[in-house]
C-alpha cells in the first residue's frame, strides 16, 4: 500500500469484525514497526502480545474507574486528565452508570489481537525530567514504535486504536503480565479487521497549527 495512503487512512479503529489474525501477520507488523527511531537506538520497547481470554477480560475491567472518571469530566466541560487545569468533579459525581462509548474495553476478550507496549526506563533520556511540568519526551523512543505498529497493521487492511486507559493501574497490570518494575506502560493496542474503514479523516490544516519563527509568527502557507 503507498505510503502516504496509510498515513492519511490510519484512524481510530474501535470496531472489529470477528477474524482470526495470524501469527505470521502480527509477526510481519512488528517487524515493520521495529524499524521505529529511538533515542541512542537502545530500543526498549517490549510487546507482550495478549492471547488469554481472561487476561483480556482483566484488562478491560481494569480501565474501568479511569474511563468513567474521563467521562464524568469530559461531562464538567474539562480536558480530562489534563495537567494543566486542576478538575473539579467530585467523586461522588462520577456516574458508575456511565460508560456507553467505551464498549469496547467491556468485551475486551473479544478483541482478535491486543497487544502491550511498554518501555524500559532505564534504556530512555528524559531529557525534561526537572522540568517543572509533567514529563513527555520519554515518549520519543518509545511512540514512533507505537504508531508505526497502526500503519503497519493498516498496510495488512486492519485497524486499531491507541488506548491509555490502563495506565493508571499499571501496579495491577505487572501482576498479570510479569512486566518488569523499571517498564512502564506506553499503550495498549486492540487491532483487528475494521468493520468499516475510513477513507477521508478529518484533520486541522497546516495552516491551522504551524507558524514561521515564533509561536505568532506568520501562518506558513503553500
Amino acid at each position: 500500500m503507498d505510503l502516504v495512503e496509510v498515513m492519511r487512512t490510519t484512524f481510530a479503529c474501535r470496531e472489529f469484525r470477528d477474524e482470526e489474525i495470524e501469527d505470521e501477520v502480527i509477526h510481519r507488523i512488528l517487524d515493520n514497526a521495529r524499524f521505529a527511531p529511538s533515542g541512542g537506538n537502545r530500543q526498549g520497547v517490549h510487546v507482550i502480545v495478549v492471547k488469554d481470554f481472561e487476561k483480556k477480560r482483566k484488562l478491560g475491567q481494569l480501565c474501568e474507574p479511569a474511563l468513567l472518571l474521563y467521562d464524568a469530566q469530559q461531562k464538567a466541560g474539562e480536558v480530562p486528565f489534563n495537567t494543566v487545569e486542576p478538575s473539579v468533579v467530585l467523586e461522588q459525581e462520577i456516574d458508575t452508570n456511565s460508560g456507553h462509548d467505551f464498549e469496547i474495553f467491556n468485551r475486551l476478550e473479544e478483541v482478535p489481537l491486543l497487544l502491550v507496549v511498554s518501555i524500559d526506563l532505564s534504556e530512555v533520556a528524559s531529557m525534561d525530567k526537572n522540568l517543572d511540568r509533567i514529563g513527555i519526551v520519554t515518549g520519543a523512543s518509545v511512540y514512533p514504535f507505537v504508531w508505526n505498529i497502526l500503519m503497519a497493521a493498516r498496510n495488512e487492511e486492519l485497524g486499531g486504536v491507541i488506548t491509555t486507559a490502563i495506565v493508571p493501574e499499571e501496579e495491577s497490570v505487572r501482576k498479570i503480565l510479569d512486566l518488569p518494575k523499571n517498564h512502564a506502560i506506553a499503550a495498549m493496542i486492540p487491532i483487528g479487521k475494521p468493520v468499516q474503514q475510513l477513507s477521508h479523516l478529518k484533520r486541522r490544516d497546516v495552516e491551522d497549527f504551524t507558524t514561521v519563527d515564533s509561536y505568532k509568527g506568520n501562518v506558513l502557507k503553500k
